[in-house]
């Protein structure tokens, strides 16, 4: 009884208890429990040792990793302890968004090969090879793209607008900046850009009628809303079915001086945060990956969110 009493004083702490489940899933390492929770290592270690003081995980060894699962004794003796589990979990507030966490996680485990080339293409590119650039890579990918309509929410100056009015139809540059959009409109007609459309507005409450875009494209400014949640909403109203969402933003990060230095209203955004965002306002076959890692402090990540909407 003693055990069962302090199982359940352990599993009162809300992230033990989620830890708990998750292990009774799958088999985690540390550093994906960190991934899935957003919680610090040290905190994380102390508290698998104390779940596996209490013959509530085990661990094993594999290579250089030590991988957590649910203790053996617990998943075939003390299922009603489980139940009494998975029945808490509903209060606490992060836990239903664990699942989805925890599917991205076991993504990145199975992508075993995009991984070894994501390290080998690093290693490539800190070498000189003669006519390889980035610029030349994108030039050719903006050649390649078909002809569409697209939305650059939040655009800024619009640097990013007149790179796609290059090969668009037309751009909707979107920012709640009337010097920005001055200056970019200015800037596009200098360069004889009549298909970029400059509009001031809000990313929450856009300028645009709806279902008229293909793309809806946020770069570096989804973290500037008030409401995340809100702006991607504006943009599913505003893009043609069948037609697409992408969102470039800042990885999670603990730079509280970015609130100031670049008037950050949020540090970033965790997966499941842009999966949550993208799937609740209505897109589908949502994807997301990290798809660059600075070297130098503060080491920013960026993060790449795509999203379909459903065809009529």
């Amino acid at each position: 009884m003693q055990s069962i009493l302090k199982s359940f004083k352990l599993l009162a702490d809300p992230s033990r208890l989620r830890m708990l489940l998750l292990l009774g899933q799958e088999e985690l390492s540390v550093a994906e429990l960190q991934e899935i929770l957003s919680m610090g290592q040290s905190s994380i270690s102390t508290h698998l040792s104390q779940m596996r003081q209490a013959g509530l995980v085990e661990d094993r060894r594999m290579g250089k990793n030590v991988l957590y699962r649910l203790a053996a004794a617990i998943e075939t003796g003390h299922s009603e302890l489980l139940d009494l589990a998975r029945k808490a979990a509903a209060e606490v507030p992060d836990a239903d968004r664990d699942g989805e966490a925890l599917r991205l996680v076991l993504d990145k485990r199975r992508d075993r090969v995009r991984i070894y080339f994501d390290e080998l293409a690093g290693r490539f590119g800190r070498q000189y090879v003669p006519g390889r650039s980035w610029k030349g890579l994108a030039e050719t990918l903006l050649r390649l793209m078909p002809p569409m309509v697209i939305a650059d929410l939040g655009a800024g100056e619009g640097t990013f607008s007149q790179l796609l009015a290059q090969r668009a139809e037309r751009v909707i540059a979107v920012d709640n900046s009337e010097k920005m959009v001055e200056y970019g409109s200015q800037l596009a007609q200098d360069h004889g850009l009549l298909n970029i459309d400059y509009r001031v507005g809000d990313m929450e409450a856009l300028p645009i009628d709806g279902c008229t875009v293909d793309l809806a494209f946020f770069s570096q400014s989804l973290h500037h809303a008030q409401h995340p949640e809100r702006a991607v909403a504006e943009a599913f109203r505003i893009v043609r079915p069948g037609g697409r969402i992408a969102v470039l933003d800042l990885l999670k990060h603990h730079m509280e001086e970015a609130r100031e230095l670049y008037a950050d209203q949020w540090l970033g955004f965790s997966e499941v945060e842009l999966v949550g965002f993208l799937r609740q306002a209505g897109f589908v076959e949502v994807q997301t990956s990290v798809v660059h890692r600075e070297e130098q402090a503060p080491y920013f990540e960026t993060l790449m969110a795509v999203g379909d909407k459903p065809a009529a």
